[in-house]
């Protein structure tokens, strides 16, 4: 066997190891990335900390750090205490009810004149399942607190070491292309900002107004409906569905006019539908990681696009410029 083949080989066994302890170490990976991301977003901020002066004093980005984390941590509480007590009372109400509920919205299914062409059966199978899936899900974010406090630990050290780290990691490429790479992820690192930032406004505005109409309805649980329907928005698409089928259900507990309410509000609130390559994202992100997946695949497929634009877009249409320029 010859030295080149030799390389080779060890160059596909080295590749094919490395896949595979990257896919059995997978979930810190995840949370790495989204580390990552969020870094991105909180950076402009500690800068702008940075540029605050008593003097010849300026805070370094470690302290620019505690200030902001203490910010944060002193708005979360503040929040908490006023919003913690009527969403645990609505959560723990829901839970109880749901039983009796169900059956009651059974039987009002069993009247409606449509009733004969559906499988009561299955549609209870169906409806206990979603439930479950829910609050399934709402268990498993609250179980999520210590991945939650490692990503907290993960970003800080992202936003104090994160341009080192970036420079090393550019530092592994030669130098005739690594101009060019940091201005692609430069570009790359801005349009995650704004989609990051634009979602979180997104998830405070589905809050608020799903709390004021939830609020007009009437509908029971209104804080804990409109803080789930907030918080699940952070994933486009699949959040919002399951936001109005648990709330539809609540709201069907009641009256079908208020199970159309919902209905109509979301439909407004969603009237502007994704784009194809948001659903593909996601869908990418979904299959790959599950709900983790789904919140990263679009910053990822942001992330993806610019790096296409610089490396395959632009190596593409630069020769058929140079071509028209020179005729």
């Amino acid at each position: 066997m010859s030295d080149r083949h030799r390389t080779e080989l060890l160059l596909a066994f080295g590749i094919a190891l490395g896949i595979f302890v990257a896919y059995q170490v997978r979930h810190v990976l995840l949370l790495i990335y989204i580390s990552a991301l969020f870094a991105v977003v909180f950076r402009p901020v500690i800068e702008l900390v940075r540029r605050v002066r008593m003097g010849s004093w300026n805070p370094s980005r470690g302290f620019a750090v505690l200030i902001i984390a203490a910010f944060a941590f002193a708005a979360a509480m503040l929040v908490l205490a006023f919003l913690a007590p009527p969403i645990i009372r609505d959560v723990e109400g829901l839970a109880a009810d749901w039983p009796h509920r169900a059956v009651s919205l059974f039987e009002r299914l069993s009247e409606l004149p449509i009733a004969g062409k559906f499988d009561a059966a299955r549609l209870e199978q169906y409806l206990s399942g979603t439930a479950r899936g829910i609050f399934s899900l709402l268990k498993g974010i609250a179980g999520g607190l210590v991945g939650f406090f490692s990503w907290l630990v993960l970003t800080a050290y992202f936003i104090l070491d994160g341009d080192r780290a970036f420079h090393w990691a550019m530092s592994l490429f030669p130098r005739h292309h690594r101009f060019r790479l940091e201005s692609t992820f430069l570009r790359a690192e801005q349009r995650l900002r704004k989609w990051l930032i634009g979602q979180a406004v997104l998830m405070l505005i589905l809050g608020i107004s799903s709390a004021i109409v939830f609020g007009l309805l009437r509908i029971k649980y209104s804080y804990a409906l409109s803080v789930f329907a907030g918080l699940a928005n952070i994933v486009p698409i699949l959040g919002p569905v399951m936001s109005v089928i648990l709330a539809g259900i609540v709201a069907a507990f009641d009256s079908w006019w208020k199970l159309l309410g919902v209905v109509i509000f979301y439909l407004l609130y969603q009237l502007n539908l994704p784009p194809l390559a948001v659903i593909i994202a996601l869908s990418l992100g979904g299959a790959l990681a599950g709900v983790l997946g789904a919140l990263i695949g679009v910053p990822t497929a942001a992330l993806v696009a610019v790096i296409l634009d610089e490396y395959v877009v632009r190596k593409e249409t630069a020769p058929a410029e140079l071509a028209a320029s020179d005729a």
